[in-house]
């Protein structure tokens, strides 16, 4: 599923349109998203927004924040920031931790 999937489906079964979401959702200088941006988004014709947007769109459309930075291809803001930076290792077996449980899941399924 890619992001902009996620949010459109998301958006309609929330009862949203286009306009109603984006009414919701302010950039950094306070103005409101453009239907057009968002359809944009929902297309892949834009990449997933900033961490201020995709905050706002996961509480307007009841999403998890992470599930939304995995599906845009981030990783959250407080491991962006790591000091000291952990070893290549640690970052290693941590994806291969996450890659065990994901696959894992989608077996049981």
């Amino acid at each position: 599923m890619s992001f902009g999937y996620c949010i459109s489906e998301a958006r309609k079964k929330a009862g949203l349109s286009l306009k109603a979401l984006a009414n919701r959702v302010e950039k950094d200088d306070g103005s409101v998203m453009s239907p057009q941006f968002l359809h944009d988004i929902e297309i892949g014709r834009r990449n997933p927004p900033t961490d201020h947007r995709l905050d706002q769109l996961a509480n307007e459309l009841n999403l998890s924040r992470e599930y939304l930075q995995f599906l845009a291809g981030a990783y959250p803001e407080d491991l962006q920031d790591l000091s000291p930076r952990p070893d290549p290792e640690q970052v290693e077996a941590a994806f291969q931790a996450f890659r065990e449980v994901i696959k894992g899941q989608a077996q049981r399924s």
